[in-house]
């Protein structure tokens, strides 16, 4: 996407889990270029303010913070903090996620009930929370808002050694749903990015496993998933809401995800 144009200009973000490298840390960038004031968060601090610190670098308001998404107090943190250091709040984006950097793939009777909760918490929970308390704030401002979280395309097929992962995915994809169906009379808008493998640089082309199963012969990148949520992010999508953009490079289209096999 061309952000040239500051698809967001004047408008004021969140994003959850945009202080590291990879995905978030271009979400953080994407919507800085289109124009958005962005309020980043993060577990580490010293991340969380180094990402603002490179935003305001290139000329856009930013302020960093730091909390653990599983604790609803500093998910009310980030929100409010963000509203009242920003003058507003007008975009929600959740990145933080995952399965395999945070607990072993293992089929489903060999899965712990501690891996379990820690799934959801991480990749559906958190997000419901913080969805919540963006809410309260889009409401109050009564111009509305757009929520933008980065999902998985495990949440539309079998998830083989990551039934959690799926599990929960496919949960915020409902929640997604759920969202625009309670809350589009009030401007209010939610979508998905549904990733296959992106690589980063944390997570290389190398270490996504192959990419023979994907039409175009490669995993994603980054700065695609960004130009993904700056479009939903934005007034571009004004007419789009419950809705899971696949980005897959068309693996979806020809087949379910092969995941981690037994």
């Amino acid at each position: 996407m061309d952000t040239s144009t500051k698809v967001l200009s004047g408008r004021n973000a969140l994003v959850i889990g945009g202080g590291g490298g990879g995905i978030g840390r271009a979400i953080t960038r994407g919507l800085a270029h289109a124009g958005c004031a962005v309020a980043v968060a993060d577990a580490d601090r010293e991340r969380a303010e180094e990402a603002a610190a490179e935003i305001a670098a290139a000329g856009a308001t930013s302020i960093g913070l730091s909390g653990d998404v599983r604790s609803p107090q500093d998910l009310d943190g980030f929100v409010q903090q963000s509203a009242l250091e920003l003058g507003s709040l007008d975009v929600l984006v959740t990145v933080v996620g995952g399965q395999l950097a945070f607990v072993p793939a293992a089929r489903l009777h060999e899965m712990r009930d501690d891996d379990w909760r820690l799934m959801f918490d991480l990749n559906l929970h958190y997000v419901a929370r913080a969805v919540r308390a963006a809410l309260l704030v889009f409401l109050a401002q009564g111009r509305g808002g757009s929520i933008v979280s980065v999902g998985s395309i495990t949440a539309h097929s079998a998830s083989p050694m990551q039934a959690a992962y799926g599990a929960a995915k496919a949960g915020l994809a409902s929640l997604a749903r759920s969202v625009a169906a309670e809350y589009s009379p009030d401007g209010i808008r939610m979508n998905l990015v549904s990733c296959g493998p992106i690589a980063t640089p944390v997570a290389g082309a190398a270490q996504v496993g192959s990419s023979d199963w994907i039409p175009m012969g490669r995993p994603g990148e980054s700065r695609e998933v960004a130009d993904a949520v700056v479009f939903l992010a934005s007034p571009q999508s004004s007419y789009v809401t419950g809705q899971s953009l696949v980005l897959d490079g068309g693996a979806t289209a020809i087949g379910p995800f092969p995941g981690v096999r037994p």
